[in-house]
């Protein structure tokens, strides 16, 4: 290797490795006798960009990924992305605008035509980004939703998911997009609570010169009314029973039917009921056999069948009929009101709930075993709290309407005989074949059906994405099936657990006969510093690829995982990815320390020397237990902490100290090969963290053949920690600082070697590394400190700096005294809380027992003080 640089330069290290670590084939994994450790990438939309919450999720798998590695495991990490139809065919639509060119201009096979070019031109990026984070995917291995083998295995479950029975097709009521004119799933609507407003609407009674009070939050959808609702025992609509209305503006007359379901609570206790277009409504219609009026079209304006407002925006109808009934005199009153409204997750614009016919899975089956497997942590959740979310969902499972009306995406294999019904098939020839037995009509051609126009939810391929990345569902049984499945560890957010955690769990079951992935670690949702979610619109969200321009990939990655416990969301400041690069830099400048060093093969070694070896190789064993307890536990944060805190403040803060030659000296080869040692422990350790730097500095350690790599090397055993030896240098580290503290507060000059006197019980095994470290000429045990010495104590033990003449005896006496007096203000005020019957009975016992902590110390303090005025008196 070349001389180490001055400055770590991000820049000059990055891509250079990443290109070795490519050109090696580090990444690639295939089936051998060793554990498998299998990570799948959730799939990120094929068109989109790296934002800050794919940089926290790959990071994580990235750092799982690179540990399992160095653990000998056989690491496979699967990258891919997401055809994503709603958004990929929005982006492709809004193209095409701009070209003056509708959808609805061109033939299905154009459209798709413009959509592929989109996708192989902006396709991808994405993954290409991920390399800049340093994302050891298996890239050989890049797999995509609409690919051949991913499509058809998705082709090849719906045709089986139907012979069994699971698929269906009818008339349901679906929330509806106007946007994106498209059926969306339950979960893809997100509640948004908004200030409304309520509307009480005259409707006269038929007959009668009296009116039926309803409140809505919807007029505009009276056109569509084909009942009135009432409670059998509300006793104030009881002169309603049996009676008609006339809806008004409409005049049409609608029954008063009664009904449990109102709520006699609410409004006057009389419900419109507007079969097709309300979830509850259509049920009650279903009970009644009431008339069904659509009366929007799929783009939200009002259809012919409403009769008034045709072609009007349903927003802009709201406006204007409100005008029209108070013109009429039919609006009794309006009422400001907080409700919740449904908005489409892709579009954000209110959902419409609509009748249509659709497609739809049955749920209630495939549930059942993947509520299991979660329940009874066969599969684990990290943090755990999420298996109540998943429970509740699962146990409250709908059919899934899997039909999506769009051209991008998996077509539905449903093909449509001339003289009505269908078959369904995966392949043409199939179809054609189940068509003609069917209709008995042998002379049937595939240009005689006609497919369905709908494409498959994008969720119903990667529902699948565990099992056909290994070609699973194609080729059941296939070695690498067999040997990569179930996958390991699923790093995800808690917003699509059941989008597509929850379903990957019941297909992996239904085609697996066993779970999909073992652990889930779910992350928390990136925010700004102030806890505002990070998006566009606010401005608030830093772009990825700039970040670590600026920072380096590792400073970004140690910036993001120093925030970022399991679960919790991230409140991301630039200030950690500088805290981040402030650690390269340390991390390089104490390497470049110890390379700088002279060796001298002859030098014993120095027993301060010897001792700061023995320490730091327990520390580090014992780090090195902690670290693999916190990742077996998804503590990932408290894991990089540990190693942070043992390299910042044990190892460049006290190890590199105690053994570091005087000036222009050089070091004893066998401190210096077992301090080498340690880097290169400490560097395995970072390197799942910090993969750049690590490479680049263990590179420098020794002379390396062209193959090798930190990532491919094993971590070492831990050995036996000398426990009494790590607990004994804390007490040597606090006279060290009691020395260092001492020359602040007197002024004295590092360079001026001391002496250090004694009271008590005290260790002299370290004894070296203290007089070396706070540059000690002499340690005496004393019964009594000298008259001018400042002291100070640890534990019970006093240690004193002899002051001589240096001490100003007035100035000093009065700084004691003051001292003196504050401890016995402090002590008293102690004392009475310790003596407050109360709070000893309520406290905790760790609170009551710190209190009683510091009336001890308070108590040896001032005695110490006391005594050092009496000698300063004299």
């Amino acid at each position: 290797m070349n001389e180490i640089a001055t400055k770590y330069n991000p820049a000059d290290v990055e891509e250079k490795w990443y290109a070795y670590w490519l050109k090696n084939g580090y990444f690639k994994s295939r089936p051998d006798g060793r554990e498998p450790y299998t990570v799948v990438i959730p799939p990120p939309n094929v068109t989109g960009v790296l934002h800050m919450g794919h940089m926290l999720n790959n990071t994580i798998q990235d750092i799982l990924v690179r540990r399992a590695r160095m653990t000998g495991k056989n690491a496979c990490w699967v990258p891919g992305t997401d055809h994503a139809s709603i958004a990929t065919e929005a982006k492709v639509v809004n193209k095409l605008a701009t070209q003056g060119i509708k959808k609805t201009d061109l033939t299905r096979d154009e459209f798709l035509k413009h959509a592929w070019e989109w996708t192989d031109t902006h396709g991808g990026i994405i993954l290409k980004q991920l390399r800049k984070l340093g994302a050891s995917c298996d890239w050989d291995r890049t797999a995509f939703t609409m690919d051949e083998k991913r499509s058809e295995s998705v082709l090849k479950v719906f045709v089986d998911l139907y012979n069994k029975g699971l698929i269906y097709r009818g008339v349901r009521m679906v929330n509806w997009d106007p946007k994106a004119l498209t059926a969306l799933s339950d979960e893809e609507v997100i509640y948004k609570e908004e200030h409304s407003k309520l509307f009480y609407l005259r409707y006269k009674i038929e007959g009668e010169d009296g009116y039926a009070i309803v409140a809505t939050t919807r007029p505009e959808t009276i056109m569509g009314d084909t009942a009135m609702c009432i409670n059998p025992n509300d006793p104030k609509n009881k002169h309603l029973r049996g009676k008609k209305v006339i809806v008004p503006l409409v005049n049409r007359i609608i029954p008063v039917i009664e009904d449990d379901y109102v709520d006699i609570e609410f409004g006057t206790g009389c419900l419109k009921v507007t079969p097709a277009h309300d979830v509850n409504d259509y049920m009650l219609g279903e009970k009644y056999n009431l008339p069904s009026i659509d009366i929007f079209n799929d783009n939200g304006t009002l259809s012919e069948a409403a009769g008034l407002y045709i072609g009007m925006d349903r927003f802009e109808v709201r406006k204007q009929i409100e005008e029209d009934l108070k013109k009429a005199d039919l609006l009794e009153k309006v009422e400001a009101y907080t409700n919740k409204v449904g908005y489409s997750e892709r579009t954000n614009v209110v959902i419409e709930p609509k009748l249509s016919m659709q497609w739809f899975l049955k749920m209630s089956d495939l549930a059942k075993p993947a509520l299991e497997a979660v329940m009874n942590d066969d599969i684990k959740f990290y943090p755990s709290k999420y298996k109540n979310t998943y429970r509740y969902w699962m146990e409250n499972i709908k059919d899934w309407c899997i039909s999506r009306q769009l051209w991008w995406g998996h077509r539905i294999p449903a093909y449509y005989l001339p003289e009505g019904g269908y078959v369904v098939a995966a392949k043409e020839e199939e179809a054609l074949k189940l068509a003609r037995e069917k209709s008995g009509n042998f002379a049937l051609q595939m240009s005689d059906l006609h497919q369905d126009e709908d494409c498959l939810d994008t969720w119903f391929s990667s529902w699948l994405w565990p099992i056909s990345l290994f070609d699973g569902i194609n080729n059941p049984g296939n070695e690498e099936i067999k040997y990569y499945y179930p996958t390991s560890d699923l790093v995800t957010g808690p917003d699509i657990i059941f989008f597509w955690v929850a379903r990957m769990i019941m297909a992996g079951y239904e085609y697996e006969k066993d779970k999909p992935f073992r652990n889930v670690y779910f992350t928390g949702i990136v925010r700004d510093k102030i806890g505002r979610k990070m998006s566009k619109s606010l401005g608030n969200s830093p772009d990825p690829l700039e970040l670590i321009e600026k920072y380096g990939a590792d400073g970004v990655r140690m910036g993001m995982m120093l925030s970022a416990p399991a679960g919790n969301d991230i409140l991301f400041d630039d200030a950690l990815c500088e805290q981040g690069r402030n650690f390269n830099n340390k991390i390089w400048n104490a390497f470049r320390l110890v390379k700088g060093w002279a060796v001298d093969d002859n030098l014993l070694q120095p027993e301060s020397a010897a001792i700061a070896v023995r320490w730091f190789d327990s520390l580090l064993n014992r780090a090195m237990d902690e670290i693999a307890d916190l990742f077996g536990k998804y503590r990932l944060s408290e894991a990089l902490m540990t190693v942070y805190k043992l390299f910042w403040d044990e190892f460049s803060s006290w190890y590199l100290e105690m053994i570091k030659p005087a000036y222009q000296q050089p070091i004893d080869k066998y401190t210096y090969e077992s301090t080498l040692q340690f880097f290169d422990i400490l560097l395995k350790l970072l390197h799942p963290f910090m993969p750049f730097i690590t490479e680049e500095l263990w590179q420098h350690i020794v002379s390396r053949k062209d193959n090798e790599s930190i990532m491919i090397e094993q971590l070492p055993i831990v050995k036996p920690i000398d426990e009494a030896l790590v607990s004994g240098f804390e007490s040597v580290k606090e006279v060290i600082s009691g020395v260092r503290t001492i020359r602040l507060q007197k002024n004295i000059p590092n360079k001026e070697a001391l002496e250090l006197q004694i009271v008590g019980e005290h260790n002299t095994d370290y004894d070296s590394v203290i007089t070396k470290l706070a540059n000690i000429s002499v340690i005496n045990r004393v019964t009594e400190k000298d008259i001018t010495a400042a002291s100070f104590l640890v534990g019970t033990t006093e240690y004193a700096i002899p002051l001589g003449n240096s001490i100003d005896i007035e100035a000093e006496l009065k700084k004691q005294e003051e001292e003196l007096k504050y401890l016995q203000g402090f002590l008293k005020s102690v004392k009475a809380k310790l003596g407050n019957e109360r709070f000893v009975s309520n406290a905790p016992a760790q609170v009551v027992e710190n209190e009683r902590k510091k009336q001890s110390d308070a108590e040896s303090k001032i005695k110490s003080l006391e005594e050092s005025i009496a000698a300063l008196k004299k």
